[in-house]
């Protein structure tokens, strides 16, 4: 208070007379401020109707369309490159990204982003109200899959449906504990995942149509399956007794194979063997009976001239075998002999040659 008395002090000294200011001079300075105009007011408005007038114009990006609202109500579809509409409050655009695959997933999330963001590696934690599922056979099992898609019409995506991925992660939970629900366990672990997600695509797809929400399921993927933590040892040993038995069955299978040739090819051997042996043995028995036959036909001829060349001839073989020992012995000598066949040497020379 003391510094503004002294202020007002101040400013009385200054006018002539020392007196404070009158209602006239108030009314003097307000008169002045009515009198003062600003500088180019007529260029505002002008200028501010090409700005509101240029707010109309946008780019749509290639891998986007715009969607123009008129006063909140869809209006018209506009493709990429510049485009324009009335500015707002009467119209406004958005551009979803109609070429971008977005990915949604289910039974775990990976950790450090949310449902619907790209992929990336990392670390997951598992969501067990959306994996354990029940199969057709009574049995609980985890399964964890995602769900690829896309934005085929923007018009029902951004208008039908009041949040898209909401009921796309609906729809994909519901398709599969479906799917599920109506096999065994035994497909959803082993060979049957791929009808699995074949079935489960089109499902969702045609749930997805139902509500016109406008948006096109790409591909679902099964991640992991497996049975409950409680149960999951009792499933190893199951498995690995599956294993066993395949194995067994494929090493069974293999000494069959591996054997089965080898008896047919021995089997073959011996009856070829047998059958050369008959062929030979009849050629040969054939042979000698026309070779007697002819002996006999020439004997009849000539019985005394045949007889004395056959011993002649036989005596000759035996004579030049020089294998053969011989003994010339007279016949006062003969007579007085008594006869002796060696028959262990016999056998010795003969087994060398059946050996053979």
């Amino acid at each position: 208070m003391n510094w503004d008395w002294d202020k007002l002090q101040k400013q009385q000294q200054g006018r002539p007379g020392g007196k404070p200011p009158s209602f006239d001079d108030f009314q003097d300075q307000l008169d002045k401020l009515k009198k003062f105009k600003l500088p180019g007011w007529k260029l505002v408005i002008p200028l501010l109707i090409l700005l509101w007038i240029a707010s109309g114009f946008y780019i749509v990006e290639p891998d986007e369309v715009g969607v123009v609202k008129q006063f909140g109500k869809f209006n018209r579809i506009t493709t990429a490159g510049p485009n324009y509409h009335i500015p707002y409050p009467v119209e406004s655009v958005l551009t979803p990204k109609v070429t971008q695959i977005r990915r949604v997933e289910f039974g775990f999330r990976s950790v450090g982003r949310p449902v619907t963001q790209s992929f990336q590696q990392g670390v997951s934690r598992e969501v067990k109200e959306e994996s354990l599922m029940l199969t057709g056979d009574e049995n609980i099992v985890s399964v964890q899959f995602i769900v690829q898609y896309m934005i085929k019409d923007a018009e029902e995506y951004l208008f039908n449906v009041n949040d898209p991925e909401q009921t796309l992660a609906h729809a994909g939970e519901a398709a599969m504990r479906e799917v599920i629900g109506n096999g065994k366990i035994d497909d959803a672990l082993t060979t049957g995942k791929q009808e699995i997600q074949v079935q489960t695509r089109e499902l969702m797809q045609r749930i997805l149509d139902n509500y016109h929400s406008g948006l096109s399921v790409v591909a679902v993927q099964m991640q992991n399956v497996h049975p409950p933590d409680e149960v999951i040892e009792a499933f190893k040993d199951v498995a690995s007794a599956r294993e066993d038995k395949s194995r067994y069955i494929n090493e069974a299978e293999a000494y069959q194979r591996d054997i089965l040739p080898k008896a047919r090819g021995e089997a073959a051997r011996i009856t070829n063997s047998a059958q050369a042996y008959k062929e030979t043995k009849i050629l040969g028995a054939e042979g000698d009976a026309a070779r007697f036959l002819a002996v006999l036909k020439e004997y009849n001829k000539a019985k005394d001239i045949t007889r004395k060349r056959l011993y002649l001839e036989t005596m000759e073989t035996i004579l030049s075998n020089p294998d053969a020992e011989k003994l010339i012995m007279s016949d006062e000598a003969l007579k007085q002999s008594v006869p002796y066949l060696p028959l262990d040497k016999q056998l010795r020379r003969a087994a060398p040659k059946e050996g053979n």
